[in-house]
């Protein structure tokens, strides 16, 4: 497993490839200095050709509404190539910003890649469903 760092003040995003899954892995905090460069993850990440993209917040500290943005825009520019975002949020606290906000409605929020793993229902032909049914 190759790791590609991209760091910032206040953001630190590892790149990983567990397949079917490209694996962003960010830690820190997620806000007005450190959402772009997750979005330039996000964006690198989609032009190499990733149509399965999780986003790993095990190590996320804080998030704020730009990090929140910058999550919405990698679920637009994944399901625009015909992929999928699927969130790892093992934390109660970053996961209550997402439901508080409504954004678990539209983002599979998953509390380990293992997890993960075993609801993805992957499809040689499209993308992969990774929502829990209610």
């Amino acid at each position: 497993m190759q790791a590609v760092p991209f760091w910032s003040v206040s953001v630190t995003i590892r790149r990983s490839e567990q397949p079917p899954w490209t694996v962003l892995s960010v830690g820190g905090d997620l806000d007005v200095v450190g959402a772009p460069d997750m979005r330039q993850a996000v964006v690198t990440a989609v032009a190499e050709g990733s149509r399965l993209l999780a986003l790993d917040l095990s190590e996320l500290d804080f998030v704020d509404s730009f990090g929140l943005g910058a999550v919405v825009g990698a679920l637009k520019r994944v399901r625009q190539r015909g992929g999928e975002l699927a969130l790892v949020c093992p934390s109660s606290r970053i996961r209550r910003v997402f439901e508080i906000c409504d954004l678990d409605r539209i983002l599979a929020l998953h509390d380990s890649m293992d997890t993960l793993s075993e609801l993805s229902a992957v499809v040689s032909d499209g993308a992969t469903s990774t929502r829990r049914r209610p």
